[in-house]
């Protein structure tokens, strides 16, 4: 399985990537991937992004410059950088918000440049640093965080949005951690025998049990994708959808094994689904940019789920 990449985490880190090589040019390919906790390989590929950002007409005086010579880099910016931003207060607050998310990406420098601009911006707003963004996890949060660090077993109620119930677990959580918005726990459920990703807003109880873990046992493939949101098994289902041109978002927001570019500007996009109403809750907020192509049980997924809330509403 080849699937999208999360465009999230790799845009923070190209983005963070930006200030720290501007401050220490020459950097060595290995040092900043040890650094910003990549290879060296999906470095270099985020670096390849950097020289296609930049103003119209994208000509070479308006596109970043990134140079890689002997394994070291440098970064040399286009002239529009050079000149002073006018901005808003709502415009500034809302800069200074995002720079202070931005330096929480692993492997920013508190200290560094980013740092000092936000001070300036922070004063010539009229406002102190220390804005923080809250990212709400849930009731349970720390008690989960406390867990996994201290390698505790628990119990948990949990509510499944695509069974739409809540079941009780025991899970050895591993890590937690934010992604795309949202808190998630790696753990491995003694219930489900395997590793499997839980949303921390959707825990409704903790509980401990008094017992402690090492690791998660092995389950195989399962274990191959840890730290990722979604781990796709083998058992589940695979469906192919017919996008309109204006549905190529799907594409980048779920887990898929191919996506292919058709002639009239959509996409056929072959959909990792491991429950049904997940697939349903896509469809109905599609509508008519999408159809279900395969497989032949899956067909009449969209329009059974549009006449349930029809019916609903009769």
């Amino acid at each position: 399985m080849s699937p999208r990449p999360q465009i999230g985490p790799r845009l923070e880190r190209v983005l963070a990537l930006v200030p720290w090589i501007a401050e220490h040019p020459g950097s060595s390919l290995d040092e900043l991937a040890v650094r910003f906790d990549v290879t060296p390989d999906e470095l270099e590929r985020d670096l390849e992004l950097l020289p296609f950002c930049g103003l119209p007409p994208y000509s070479p005086d308006r596109l970043i410059d990134v140079e890689i010579v002997e394994g070291r880099v440098w970064i040399r910016f286009a002239e529009y950088f050079a000149r002073p931003l006018r901005l808003t207060a709502d415009e500034g607050l809302g800069l200074l918000a995002a720079g202070e998310a931005l330096l929480a990406v692993p492997g920013s420098d508190q200290a560094g440049s980013l740092a000092t601009a936000l001070d300036k911006l922070a004063a010539a707003i009229g406002t102190e640093r220390g804005v923080s963004v809250q990212v709400g996890g849930g009731t349970f949060l720390d008690a989960l965080r406390t867990a996994a660090d201290r390698r505790e077993r628990v119990e948990i109620d949990y509510y499944s949005f695509g069974r739409d119930v809540t079941s009780t677990r025991r899970i050895d959580p591993e890590s937690v951690f934010h992604a795309f918005g949202q808190w998630y726990v790696d753990a491995y459920c003694h219930d489900a025998g395997a590793r499997r990703m839980f949303r921390v807003d959707r825990v409704r109880g903790v509980r401990p049990t008094g017992e402690h873990f090492t690791t998660a046992p092995a389950t195989g493939t399962d274990d191959a994708d840890a730290g990722s949101v979604f781990h796709p098994r083998a058992d589940d289902a695979r469906v192919t959808l017919r996008l309109g041109p204006d549905a190529g978002w799907v594409a980048e927001s779920y887990p898929t094994e191919s996506v292919t570019d058709r002639a009239d500007g959509g996409w056929d996009v072959v959909l990792v689904v491991s429950e049904r109403a997940f697939l349903e809750r896509i469809l109905l907020r599609l509508g008519p940019d999408a159809e279900v192509t395969a497989p032949p049980g899956w067909t009449t997924v969209g329009p059974d789920a549009a006449r349930r809330v029809r019916a609903r509403y009769g």
